[in-house]
């Protein structure tokens, strides 16, 4: 058990020092790529899925169906707003 953590410690480390160009990298350009995945991909699919439950909920009649679609509505408005939120704050800010 021990032989093996030893392993997995050597390869993480040559594999730190064969990627030296990962070290330089900026966590501002990181934050970025993550914030327009999640703004650009990951957010319109769940708002297309909050919608699609809602609308199922609609369909098989359940009561609380109209509370779906609001909360549905009140993520994607939420969502969907988020980076002007920021920019609003952070603008108050400076």
């Amino acid at each position: 058990m021990k032989i093996s953590n030893v392993a997995l410690i050597a390869i993480i480390a040559f594999s730190i020092l064969l990627v030296p160009v990962a070290g330089y990298c900026s966590v501002e350009s990181t934050l970025g790529a993550i914030q327009s995945k999640l703004i650009n991909t990951i957010l319109p699919l769940c708002a297309v899925l909050g919608l699609v439950f809602s609308a199922f909920s609609f369909f098989t009649g359940n009561p609380s169906a109209r509370s779906h679609l609001w909360l549905a509505i009140i993520g994607m408005i939420v969502g969907f707003g988020a980076p002007s939120i920021v920019t609003f704050l952070r603008g108050l800010v400076n």
